[in-house]
């Protein structure tokens, strides 16, 4: 199974800028997509030339913000969504599948903002999302996918030195709260795990001052796994040639 995760930075320009071409190339069995920014009738209608996929996307109240979708050609045994948090449920950020053996949950987790005010609201957030994973795995091996808006450690962006503690998705409240969530969980960060030497490969790059061009970026979409369904794991990539967004795509590959 091929499933692929990628921050479209809005699916309506996603797709002007070839985003059906490349879902086809991928030819994924699962395609996750985060910051649709769209409303789920307005995704629907975006994604009408996308065949063969079921869809679930999951909308913010606040229209044109964040949300969430996922793709699917297996129909799933159920679509699902949202924590069951009010504060947290009204803004999208989370769809997710159930197959036979996992659940295969799709995140944009909340940027802590400018001046980092959103930053206690964060650390809020990655609470609640650990428990609520937790809860869920209970019942079966979770996949989790999507822009988790951290950086790790210090390998996972180009200038660590000079973000940290003053840019958000690389404090040390975010970097706690998202290690925090891999122990608890057992969670595998799959990429770092097959590529534990590779440090120049990011998902995410500023739009200002030519960063891309210069690989000045960040790694923070992530594939992290069940620690007990690590050994079907045969691949983790990040396919930074893919442009369309300030995001690049990521994939994993396993066998279920």
């Amino acid at each position: 199974m091929k499933i692929v995760s990628w921050n479209v930075n809005g699916i309506r320009a996603s797709v002007k800028k070839g985003f059906e071409e490349v879902v086809s190339k991928f030819d994924a069995d699962i395609f996750c997509i985060q910051e649709t920014k769209a409303q789920d009738d307005q995704v629907s209608e975006a994604l009408k030339e996308v065949t063969g996929y079921e869809l679930f996307s999951n909308s913010a109240e606040k229209k044109g913000y964040s949300g969430t979708g996922i793709l699917s050609k297996q129909k799933p045994i159920s679509f699902g969504s949202d924590m069951g948090i009010e504060d947290h449920d009204m803004e999208g950020r989370i769809s997710y599948a159930e197959y036979d053996s996992f659940y295969l949950v799709n995140v944009y987790v909340p940027n802590s903002g400018n001046g980092l005010k959103r930053l206690d609201y964060r650390a809020i957030w990655d609470n609640d999302f650990t428990q609520y994973l937790l809860a869920l795995q209970k019942k079966k091996p979770i996949i989790v996918t999507g822009d988790f808006n951290v950086a790790h450690t210090a390998n996972d962006l180009a200038n660590p030195k000079s973000n940290y503690n003053k840019t958000s998705g690389f404090t040390q409240v975010e970097i706690d709260g998202f290690e925090h969530m891999l122990k608890t969980l057992n969670l595998v960060d799959s990429f770092r795990t097959l590529h534990p030497d590779t440090f120049d490969k990011y998902t995410f790059w500023s739009m200002r001052g030519g960063a891309r061009s210069r690989n000045v970026g960040w790694r923070i979409d992530y594939f992290l796994v069940s620690e007990n369904l690590w050994s079907k794991v045969k691949s983790a990539e990040i396919h930074d040639q893919v442009m369309g967004s300030d995001h690049c795509p990521i994939s994993l590959e396993i066998d279920i």
